[in-house]
């Protein structure tokens, strides 16, 4: 391969030194690239679903970032099927691959076409038909339902495949995938789980009850969670995230429809690390 597209976080590369530096080093090596600038306000208004196959043309995409600025291209360029790998300019991450100490040789061997690609589940979510975001909407982390103002719990009647499971009260919840079991979801305490697998993870967020667990569920799983009147005296409302961005608010009685997306994203490795070995490096720092 020898065209490529950078996503740079503005917060992250400033001034553009890093992103014009890699952009140099391919067209150095006889190679086409372009870039793109954005944060996350832009994002959560529209985020990158805007570009279309004109405006990207390219065989890989570069991320400069950190796993949040990775998650989003990922999830709204996967319409593109092209794949993506991460260079992390932030904190210690689990997505992002690549650092300014490994880009440039990582670029040698897309040149070489030396790596592989792995294929991400995601989730879809459709709100209350009567709103505006009735269209499903894409997540490659999580789905994140949790408390709108106040410090109050809220409960969320959660059903799977039409069957009535469970009713949390919580902070909120969280519908990870296997690539999102390392974000939010380990955060409020759920299973660390190989990004390669298929399945759904759903966890509460700091629910009243001692004996909550997160709960698995297979990736074919029709997943809703209502939220229901927990104090008569108070109108209560909960939003609804994909990713980090702002998706629905949801009022009392109204749901969220959750389900696999059709689409995965397609996440570029370069080295032969195996997930056991990244991660017996997390628990080693």
């Amino acid at each position: 391969m020898n065209r490529f597209f950078i996503i740079t976080n503005e917060h992250r590369d400033r001034d553009l030194s890093v992103t014009r530096s890699i952009q140099d080093y391919i067209e150095s090596k006889g190679g086409q690239s372009s870039f793109y600038v954005s944060n996350k306000s832009e994002w959560s208004r529209r985020g990158l679903r805007a570009l279309g196959a004109a405006d990207v043309e390219a065989d890989c995409i570069i991320v400069l970032g950190g796993d949040g600025t990775l998650v989003r291209a990922a999830r709204d360029m996967a319409r593109m099927e092209i794949p993506l790998i991460g260079v992390n300019l932030g904190t210690l991450g689990y997505l992002c691959e690549l650092d300014m100490t490994t880009v440039y040789a990582a670029i040698d061997g897309l040149f070489e076409d030396r790596y592989e690609v792995e294929k991400r589940m995601m989730i879809e979510g459709t709100g209350p038909d009567e709103e505006a975001a009735a269209e499903p909407a894409s997540a490659l982390n999580d789905i994140v339902i949790h408390r709108s103002g106040g410090a109050q719990l809220i409960n969320l009647i959660l059903t799977v495949n039409g069957e009535y499971l469970t009713t949390y009260s919580a902070d909120g919840m969280i519908i990870s995938t296997p690539t999102g079991s390392t974000g939010y979801s380990l955060s409020a305490g759920g299973p660390i789980v190989d990004p390669r697998t298929e399945l759904l993870l759903i966890t509460p967020i700091n629910p009243q009850s001692f004996t909550t667990r997160s709960i698995v569920v297979g990736a074919d799983a029709q997943i809703e969670v209502m939220l229901s009147k927990r104090r008569l005296e108070r109108d209560e409302e909960a939003e609804v995230t994909f990713d980090g961005d702002h998706f629905v608010t949801l009022k009392v009685g109204e749901r969220i429809r959750i389900r696999k997306a059709a689409v995965s994203a397609q996440v570029m490795k370069v080295n032969q690390l195996s997930f056991l070995q990244i991660l017996r490096s997390k628990f080693q720092s």
